[in-house]
């Protein structure tokens, strides 16, 4: 290629981008114009998105691309100047143009020269009515497809480097000849592979920093023993001083004393420089991974391009006037779930303007405005994307529906009639379920919900239909943010690590082994009014059933649709959002598996298909295989607990210290103050204290420093929970004698239990 045929190239490029950029603008403000011709604002928005294409095009020498942009021009500059008042006539042909020009502008397709010819026609004729004109161009509607296509993206997107914005939103600034220096923002082309490829990087750095963790409890320990050695040491030495050893020996004493404290400096400094890495380190990581992950990020903007107008046009092909209204289109989502979102919306849309939308007769009949609205709302929650689609349409007619189910013998008659509204509602979900009598291009081809529901479920999400009858019906999808983490459930079966995603996890709740019984030889028990099914883990993942003298089981009580299973395991290790891995694809498809992740400590932890489980329960249920789980009906006894002592001034953060650790099996005394924690220490034997830093007559610095100089108390471990996250606090509270410093702006339920796992280990020794 010569260097004239890339210059070409790029500009044609660039042109390309420009294009996809100006026609939203001109798709969005014709759509305005249409129910308000007179608003200035918009036309001279359109006017000057056609203008500049115009401009673009003929600089790359695009002569089709000159002739539509400048016949539209000619069109809004009328308007503007009050010539020609737009009617729908004029903004269905100018719709047709902003398409043809997008047309032109993409490489490849040939047959927007063929369609220009009878646009110019239409074009002229609407500019001057006395011309003769060629017959009316009719809305585009693109058919339906017989099953939901996901929209291939070509690779590899313009992607913004700082702050994160759409490429769409940086196109229009990325003109020809124009310097990044002149207040743009640069724009990259990165492939999808290497942003996947630095955000597994990202995630397995931010998995490394953690496993420092250990490391540093253990030179901690190793501290701790230093001191005690050298408190046998001065014992020592105060023994042979009174026996009258020779001082040979007293000089040897004192020369290995002063090699230990020596050492004991070295170890202290190694400690906290180490401490002080690790926190530095977790801290960068976690900026990387935060980073990489946004750069995956996209407003939900991007796949409602060209909705608005699908919605508009479809609904005037129906005889229907529709509208869209969108509220959080600039909700960041990973560009993966975009993509896999983009089919079930459409489908969702076409379905509320055929089947939800009345026609006009009709809306005004039942007291509602001639134009149908649509909404679409998206927003976060609980690190999940939450989508509301609702239209002011009929609602779905009950009885019709119960009529249908009998009709297709889905349910007897009697059953179908006690049915509630949420349970008939389930049945529009199934496959080749429609309530459309006849075959249209819009609908009645059985292919609807049931294809919507499977693409929603392959995101790890779900969706929910509730509807009013008369006011129109509500879809609520919820997806995850990424596919790139999962919120999930640890939990431990046979010894080894399991994830359950959050999303399917109705609760996770201790059953006692006397509310488990048997009803038709199968183990269940009553939660919320209802009998759950219980299920052991280790069967289904043929694990070794873990040995346990507790006479209470961990839950897992998961849903899929209208299924529900509490599945019992040996122990909840706590949430965590983990980075998924998919298995390596020689492997296959691993019953019940659907990914694997990386734990804090980097021990690989399996990620449960959920879907999957459920169908091995029901196999398990139909063959007569399930197995009974059996448990102690007496829990140990006479086993010492391990006594802790947490120091707050906060009433509620004491409590809330005591609950999580008394459940845990842990022995928890507390004190209000430095004082009082003082006063305990000096009185009981405990194997950990925590303690807060700010608090009346003591705080913790002063309470740690005099545990370091009790001889009594040097060895006690001391872990410091503080509001306080800066460096020099984190130091402070380690140079006055603490093993461990957590924050309570991070302090959640496995933060704090972690740590104490970490100094002394489990709650009995």
């Amino acid at each position: 290629m010569t260097p004239e045929q890339m210059r070409d190239a790029s500009l044609l490029e660039l042109f390309s981008l420009e294009a996809e950029a100006q026609t939203q603008v001109l798709s969005a403000g014709l759509m305005a114009l249409e129910r308000n011709p007179t608003q200035a604002d918009q036309l001279e928005a359109c006017m000057r998105a056609a203008h500049s294409l115009k401009g673009a095009a003929r600089i790359v020498g695009v002569d089709a691309g000159v002739s539509v942009a400048h016949v539209m021009e000619d069109c809004l500059v009328a308007a503007q100047e009050g010539r020609l008042r737009l009617g729908t006539e004029h903004i269905d042909a100018l719709l047709q143009g902003t398409d043809l020009l997008m047309r032109i502008a993409t490489p490849g397709d040939a047959g927007a020269q063929a369609t220009l010819p009878v646009f110019l026609a239409q074009m002229a004729g609407l500019l001057d009515p006395g011309a003769a004109a060629m017959p009316p161009l009719s809305p585009a509607v693109p058919a339906p497809p017989e099953a939901p296509v996901q929209t291939a993206r070509a690779e590899p997107l313009p992607l913004p480097v700082e702050p994160l914005e759409s490429e769409l939103e940086l196109a229009p600034r990325r003109k020809a000849g124009k310097r990044a220096s002149e207040g743009t923002e640069r724009v990259l082309r990165v492939t999808a592979d290497r942003l996947n490829s630095l955000l597994d990087l990202s995630s397995k750095s931010l998995v490394e920093t953690q496993r420092l963790k250990p490391y540093l409890a253990t030179l901690q320990r190793l501290k701790r023993m230093h001191g005690q050695g050298m408190q046998a040491l001065d014992g020592l030495r105060m023994q042979l001083e009174d026996s009258g050893q020779s001082s040979e020996v007293l000089e040897a004493l004192a020369q290995t004393q002063r090699l230990l404290a020596e050492t004991q400096q070295i170890l202290q400094q190694q400690a906290a420089d180490l401490d002080e890495f690790g926190w530095q380190a977790s801290q960068r990581a976690q900026l990387l991974y935060d980073t990489a992950l946004a750069c995956r990020m996209r407003p939900l903007a991007d796949v409602l391009t060209g909705q608005s107008r699908m919605v508009r046009d479809l609904g005037r092909s129906l005889g229907k006037p529709v509208r869209l209204l969108v509220e959080g289109e600039k909700t960041q989502v990973d560009r993966d779930v975009l993509e896999k979102l983009e089919a079930p919306l459409t489908h969702l849309l076409r379905n509320a303007v055929d089947h939800g939308i009345e026609l006009p007769e009709r809306r005004l009949l039942a007291g509602k405005a001639e134009e149908g609205v649509i909404r679409l709302r998206a927003s976060h929650q609980a690190g999940m994307l939450s989508l509301e689609l609702i239209d002011d349409g009929a609602g779905i007619d009950l009885e019709r529906l119960r009529s249908s189910i009998v009709e297709r013998s889905l349910s007897p008659a009697d059953t179908v009639a006690r049915m509630s509204e949420a349970e008939l509602m389930t049945f529009l979900f199934l496959p080749g379920f429609s309530l459309r009598d006849k075959v249209t291009e819009v609908s009645g081809r059985g292919v609807g919900l049931d294809a919507v529901q499977h693409m929603i479920r392959e995101l790890r999400g779900s969706i929910e239909l509730t509807q009013l009858a008369g006011q129109g019906c509500r879809f609520h999808l919820q997806v995850p943010l990424t596919l790139s983490v999962v919120r999930s459930l640890v939990v431990e079966v046979g010894g080894e690590a399991y994830a359950f995603p959050l999303a399917h996890i109705e609760r996770s709740l201790k059953v006692n082994a006397e509310e488990i019984v048997q009803i038709e030889g199968r183990q269940h028990f009553w939660h919320e009014g209802r009998h759950i099914g219980l299920v052991a883990a280790s069967q289904l993942l043929n694990r070794p059933a873990g040995q346990t003298q507790e006479s209470s089981l961990w839950v897992v009580v998961i849903r899929e649709r209208e299924q529900l299973y509490g599945v019992a395991v040996e122990r909840l290790v706590g949430e965590r959002v983990l980075v998924v891995m998919p298995l390596d694809p020689r492997l296959g498809k691993v019953r019940d598996i659907s990914s694997g992740a990386l734990l804090d400590d980097g021990s690989v932890v399996l990620i449960v298909d959920v879907e999957d489980l459920l169908r091995s329960v029901e196999k398990l249920l139909s063959t007569g295989s399930l197995e009974r789980i059996e448990r102690s009906s007496s829990g140990a006894r006479g086993v010492a607990r391990k006594r802790i002592l947490v120091v707050d001034d906060s009433l509620t953060v004491r409590e809330l210290q005591r609950k999580l650790l008394g459940n845990r099996g842990y022995d928890v005394a507390v004190a209000v103050d430095g004082m009082d924690g003082w006063n305990a220490l000096r009185g009981e034997d405990f194997d950990l204290l925590i303690t807060d830093i700010d608090m009346p007559r003591m705080d913790g610095i002063e309470l740690v420093t005099l545990v370091r100089r009790d001889q009594r108390l040097q060895s006690l471990p001391v872990m410091v929970v503080s509001y306080k996250d800066r460096e020099e606090d984190r130091r402070r509270g380690l140079d006055a004698g603490a093993d461990y410093y957590l924050a309570k702006a991070s302090f959640h339920d496995d933060a704090l239990l972690d740590a104490v796992i970490e100094l002394i280990g489990g709650a009995q020794g």
